[in-house]
């Protein structure tokens, strides 16, 4: 019997502006689709000029300058049509959505769907939902007490997989997905008998947790941080930037 770790799975990653989801922009991103482990990923890349400056900080990051996204990137709104227009595909063909921190770039992309398109991610995906699985969420709560970070690169060489470029979306959506095989992999009896639906579901649960703890440890140091419980995506601010 193949396990859902085993079988078809998507990925999608973004580079961005900054980190604010309700001001940043979306640079770059990448779709990878992938039918079963070893296979050949196929491979959807999009390169966007934000029309906005992309600070120093950012293209320290992904090495994405102002000059190269205004000579070689497209306009936002087709490129945000694309995007939701695929990940409805996946949506519908009942393949799972890997997406490390998931509420960042679906976030962001649901942002960006609003300011360019007038629409929303749950627009696109009013027939069939997105079944999401978010490594980082996955590996916080299968291995709670493992110290030390766990960013993507972290969990790339915890779980032995390669990171060839680190910060390309392509490169990154591909790890991801390979990080959530590996995952299904070790916790396989934890794992084997839920379905990605019913994971989803487990998910939003698990996060909030993770979100609760983490803002009790900033309480606790004095860091006047707020921690959004919600999983995959973040509700709508009441003004939109």
């Amino acid at each position: 019997m193949a396990y859902w770790y085993e079988g078809p799975l998507a990925a999608f990653d973004t580079e961005t502006t900054g980190v604010d989801v309700e001001t940043d922009r979306i640079v770059s991103a990448a779709l990878v689709v992938q039918d079963a482990p070893g296979a050949r990923p196929r491979v959807s890349r999009w390169l966007v000029n934000p029309g906005v400056p992309v600070p120093p900080g950012a293209t320290e990051v992904h090495g994405l300058t102002d000059d190269h996204l205004q000579r070689n990137g497209r306009w936002p709104s087709p490129v945000m049509f694309e995007i939701a227009e695929l990940l409805a595909e996946q949506a519908a063909a009942g393949r799972p959505l890997v997406v490390m921190n998931a509420p960042f770039d679906l976030t962001l992309l649901d942002r960006e769907l609003r300011r360019h398109r007038a629409s929303s991610l749950a627009d696109w995906l009013d027939a069939t939902p997105l079944r999401v699985l978010d490594p980082r969420v996955l590996d916080k709560h299968l291995d709670r007490y493992r110290k030390g970070r766990r960013t993507l690169t972290d969990l790339c060489a915890h779980y032995e997989v390669t990171l060839a470029e680190a910060h390309d979306a392509a490169a990154d959506a591909l790890a991801a997905l390979e990080v959530v095989r590996a995952l299904g992999r070790r916790f396989a009896t934890r794992l084997e008998r839920l379905s990605p639906a019913e994971l989803h579901t487990l998910q939003t649960t698990w996060h909030a947790a993770q979100a609760r703890g983490l803002q009790a440890w900033f309480a606790r140091s004095g860091t006047p941080e707020t921690v959004d419980t919600s999983w995959p995506l973040r509700p709508e601010m009441p003004a939109a930037a």
